[in-house]
């Protein structure tokens, strides 16, 4: 059975099986209890390896939201704990890694869904939460490339846009942070379908396609899926500005906002 079957009969990815066969991360006992089920383990065995489970004392960061939290919620951050790099396009919002506290915030009063100011504060501490992934010891490799309408795109007041691209041109400093624009003047693309996050696990066969929709999340990672998609990254990081460039670029539109 391989890791993509095994996934596909309990509903999880086969990064997530790969997870839990290497120790790589939090478990999820129902998860093991399924695995167990098809894997035709003895009623001993299953008891035995899923007491283990519930026993597990290593924990996602994110368990004390977990409660608000969707599941394709887990999934992501899961996966994002594990990944050794992170290929972002974005073509709406400046991506949630590199988003500044007063941004989150306006991109969330923004939202359809009319929420209170508590459950927007519970929103916008996650994502700074989860912003740390970047500042731990060996943080993943971020590689953001932003089309030109979202350094553009005013969200929230002048100055909080003002702020977010001073943000974004700090990031562009960093050693494990690769920032680059696609300017207008390129014209059509290869990711005119829209935003898209390719999440690298440690090893190719682990990497996961992230998009998020309006009414949830999809995960991909079949071959053909991913293989489209690191095509599509590929050439947008060809046609898009240099990072020097697009540091100028940034600063000249900070300018005129």
């Amino acid at each position: 059975m391989t890791l993509e079957e095994a996934g596909r009969l309990v509903g999880v990815s086969k990064a997530t099986v790969s997870r839990y066969e290497t120790q790589e991360g939090p478990v999820k006992w129902p998860i093991v209890d399924a695995l167990c089920r098809e894997y035709e383990a003895s009623e001993a065995e299953r008891k035995a390896v899923v007491g283990l489970a519930k026993d597990v004392k290593r924990q996602g960061w994110w368990t004390s939201f977990a409660d608000s939290l969707p599941e394709s919620m887990n999934l992501l951050f899961t996966l994002e704990d594990e990944a050794v790099r992170e290929d972002h396009f974005a073509c709406l919002y400046v991506p949630g890694l590199l988003q500044t506290r007063g941004y989150t915030e306006a991109v969330q009063h923004a939202s359809e869904m009319r929420l209170s100011a508590e459950e927007i504060a519970r929103l916008v501490d996650l994502r700074m939460k989860r912003q740390e992934i970047l500042s731990r010891p060996k943080p993943p490799h971020l590689w953001a490339i932003l089309d030109e309408s979202v350094i553009r795109r005013v969200v929230g007041s002048r100055e909080v846009m003002r702020e977010q691209l001073d943000h974004l041109l700090r990031a562009n400093e960093s050693p494990d942070i690769t920032l680059q624009v696609l300017p207008f003047a390129k014209g059509a693309h290869s990711a005119a379908m829209g935003s898209f996050v390719i999440l690298g696990g440690a090893e190719r066969s682990l990497d996961v396609v992230y998009v998020d929709i309006h009414v949830g999340s999809l995960f991909m990672e079949k071959d053909e899926e991913l293989e489209r998609y690191r095509v599509a990254f590929d050439y947008l990081r060809a046609q898009a500005l240099d990072m020097a460039s697009s540091s100028a670029l940034i600063e000249r539109v900070r300018e005129e906002i």
